[in-house]
């Protein structure tokens, strides 16, 4: 992430079976938990337009736990920039300094936990939050060096040797469908804390998927954009974008591809414009 963020497997990932809290003679009804997840294969792992895997490809899956009231609890991880992937970086006073998106370690693992569910026919609601982590980041629980912000508020820092890396993020989703078209708007923020140098961040989004009739293509496109700390900007403010199309090839296995895109200086694996490519299977 450092980035929306938020690089994050290893290449196995855990499974589970529905179980139903309901008498024998009510097997048909709905079960009162269920699971389900999914394992994916990218050729880039991108976070909200950033490069966290250092344009490497990435092995990622997930799993939660939902409830009939509409309440879930889930984990998701993703391997990440592996080795020396150190870029500059314009710190916002026009000096360039050296960061490593390797620094936040091998795999990034996120904790969910929230309510979903319809409030009206066609319209679903989710809201919850996220806590993201990183095992073994080089500096785990470190303090981040930085100096008075400057005019702009935006801070300017000494240095990216140290910091903490962990974060947590609140979330609300509305998601209304009107035929085969489903969309999502989103809000994301993250309060102030040390991982964010001190300081908060939003992230607004949009995001559309359209099934074509009587086939298995799905044509998708998003736009997002951060306010804060989580960019490669030197105000604290870019857009990010995608669009995309996937196929379903039997049961829960998927082919997509996608173009993305993020604003900010032209790093190659980071923030360059690229073409994703996935493989996933859920469950």
């Amino acid at each position: 992430m450092l980035t929306s963020v938020r690089s994050l497997l290893a290449a196995s990932l855990l499974a589970g079976a529905a179980f139903a809290a309901t008498p024998a003679m009510a097997q048909d009804e709905d079960p009162f938990v269920t699971v389900s997840g999914n394992v994916t294969a990218v050729t880039d792992y991108r976070f909200r337009g950033v490069g966290l895997s250092g344009g490497d490809p990435a092995v990622q899956g997930g799993i939660t736990l939902s409830t009939q009231p509409g309440f879930y609890v889930g984990v998701w991880a993703s391997s990440l920039a592996r080795g020396d992937t150190s870029v500059p970086l314009d710190d916002g006073t026009g000096d360039v300094l050296d960061y490593d998106v390797g620094t936040f370690g091998a795999i990034e693992l996120d904790f969910s936990a929230g309510w979903a569910g319809e409030i009206t026919p066609g319209l679903g609601v989710d809201v919850g939050a996220t806590y993201y982590t990183y095992p073994n980041a080089i500096n785990r629980n470190a303090e981040i060096d930085f100096v008075t912000p400057s005019l702009s508020g935006y801070p300017i820092f000494d240095g990216y040797s140290a910091y903490d890396t962990d974060l947590i993020e609140f979330y609300g989703k509305v998601s209304p469908s009107v035929g085969p078209v489903g969309l999502t708007f989103g809000v994301f923020y993250a309060p102030k804390q040390d991982s964010l140098g001190g300081s908060d961040n939003l992230y607004l989004s949009a995001d559309a998927s359209i099934d074509i009739p009587e086939t298995p293509l799905t044509l998708t496109g998003h736009v997002g954009y951060t306010d804060g700390f989580l960019t490669y900007t030197a105000d604290g403010n870019a857009w990010d974008y995608s669009v995309g199309a996937s196929v379903t090839v039997l049961g829960g296995l998927s082919l997509g591809v996608a173009y993305v895109g993020v604003e900010g200086p032209d790093i190659d694996g980071v923030t360059d414009d690229t073409v994703v490519g996935t493989l996933s299977f859920s469950f």
